[in-house]
């Protein structure tokens, strides 16, 4: 009896044992966890003098906001390649700035509308073009997007409104005064461009 009890206190002893090692070791990863995510987050916040005044701002992730960068730079390039105006000064300068935020399937597109005289015929007849963004889809797997807009057409005498829907591909570069989000639309194509509306302006 006695060989036996000393056996169950030396089991009973070794179980509180590695069990009170087992816990010190967890509190220890944990406490080095803490510490790590407590540095980190110190590391995300910065103060800015607001007129001498310090004030605590946070700063975030990038990859967080970079869905919507990619959306921004998909609307910005359409309003400079469709905003145009009777100007052949001030079309070429809203189109030299689009095709920085694409590759050649901008200056493609472009070269068509040329030779078809669409801009020329904007200068003649005094037009102002301008779109309204109706929504961006991306697909973030793929790196595939849609544009669904309205392109309106205005004119001495009446208002032209298009239905606009092209489609693309988008992709990370390196960020630059031409280029501030840092990304370039690839393989862009217009999918409709069909007439909707087509009013008349009342002449007095």
């Amino acid at each position: 009896m006695l060989i036996k009890n000393i056996e169950q206190r030396i089991k009973v002893n070794k179980v509180v044992s590695l069990s009170a090692i087992a816990f010190a070791v967890f509190i220890v990863m944990a406490g080095f966890f803490f510490a790590y995510k407590m540095i980190e987050d110190s590391r995300k916040s910065i103060y800015i003098l607001d007129n001498g005044v310090p004030v605590l701002a946070k700063q975030t992730d990038v990859l967080l906001n970079r869905p919507v960068e990619y959306k921004a730079q998909i609307e910005l390039f359409h309003l400079l390649f469709f905003t145009l105006a009777p100007d052949d000064t001030y079309i070429k300068d809203n189109i030299q700035k689009s095709l920085y935020l694409i590759d050649d399937s901008g200056k493609k597109e472009y070269t068509n509308l040329r030779e078809k005289g669409f801009y020329n015929q904007i200068i003649a007849s005094s037009s102002m073009v301008s779109i309204h963004t109706d929504s961006v889809k991306l697909d973030m797997e793929q790196k595939k997007f849609a544009f669904f807009g309205k392109q309106m057409i205005t004119r001495k005498s009446s208002v032209i409104t298009r239905k606009l829907i092209t489609e693309g591909f988008f992709e990370d570069i390196i960020r630059s005064p031409n280029n501030p989000h840092g990304v370039i639309l690839k393989n862009w194509r217009i999918l409709d461009n069909e007439e909707i509306t087509h009013q008349t302006k009342n002449s007095y």
